[in-house]
């Protein structure tokens, strides 16, 4: 177990219990359903800044155990940035490269916080999160953009540096367990090798003097005070998928896309149906 206390020298904590294995069962069987019913609009549902779409999820989004432990972190003014879906189906060969999530941000500064929840087991065999310990505090590495068809990131971000021979700890978490990782961390994640679908919530949280450099994008208050007014505030949905809901969250992904993907020599994917760390 790596604790809260040493987050700031590993830059990550993990696992820490913020909800039951029941509820995280219903979460899964909810998101399932959709997948389900309707893959496509599923697809395009779950992306970035879903819980602007789904009440449960926005709800989700404020848990007061997962707030207890971000503020530890990132101090008693907390707001909520953005948040999506890292989903790998049974025998699934999407994976994530090896990255940290402050390369293409445009946050200033850097004391922001990842919470990601697991609603199903994610392990070694179904493509768990995997850090390097300490690494948060080598500065920004350089990345390349490679835009691979199974990378679940935009711009398939890759670190250019070489990692063979560093320590590498696999985020492994039981259902209602969360992780919590730093900005600059390098993490990445393999393939589904089980015979069962993982799914894992991202929940970006930053200090309420976080700025957005490169445009003004949507950030909530979820704790404390925000004295600072450095992002627009989105209204909470009401309907799943309403109408309102959608226009509110495709206009938070174009504020996103044009800070995320500038300078991307290609833009094949796009945020609202991939995510995006």
């Amino acid at each position: 177990m790596y604790s809260i206390d040493q987050y700031s020298s590993n830059g990550f904590a993990s696992p820490i219990r913020v909800i039951t294995e029941s509820r995280s069962a219903e979460l899964a069987e909810r998101v399932q359903k959709l997948r389900k019913t309707d893959p496509h609009l599923a697809e395009r549902a779950l992306g970035t800044n879903c819980h602007l779409l789904f009440p449960w999820l926005h709800e989700l989004a404020h848990t007061s155990e997962i707030l207890d432990e971000v503020e530890q972190v990132i101090g008693p003014d907390i707001m909520l940035w953005s948040a999506s879906f890292f989903i790998k189906d049974s025998g699934s060969k999407s994976y994530v490269s090896w990255h940290q999530d402050s390369t293409y941000w445009g946050l200033q500064p850097l004391e922001i916080v990842t919470a990601w929840l697991a609603f199903t087991p994610s392990n070694p065999s179904n493509g768990c999160m995997r850090v390097i310990p300490g690494s948060h505090r080598r500065g920004q590495s350089a990345h390349k953009d490679a835009f691979a068809d199974d990378n679940l990131l935009s711009r398939g971000q890759e670190i250019e540096v070489d990692i063979s021979d560093e320590k590498v700890v696999d985020l492994a978490l039981e259902p209602g367990e969360m992780s919590l990782h730093h900005v600059r961390i390098f993490h990445g994640s393999n393939i589904n090798d089980s015979n069962a679908v993982r799914i894992g919530f991202a929940i970006r949280y930053i200090p309420a003097y976080t700025r957005q450099e490169g445009g003004r994008t949507f950030a909530e208050l979820v704790r404390g005070e925000d004295r600072f007014r450095n992002f627009e505030t989105p209204t909470p949905p009401v309907v799943e998928m309403g109408e309102e809901e959608w226009a509110i969250q495709q206009d938070s992904l174009k504020r996103l896309n044009n800070i995320l993907l500038d300078g991307a020599v290609q833009q094949s994917k796009v945020i609202g149906h991939q995510p995006y760390v």
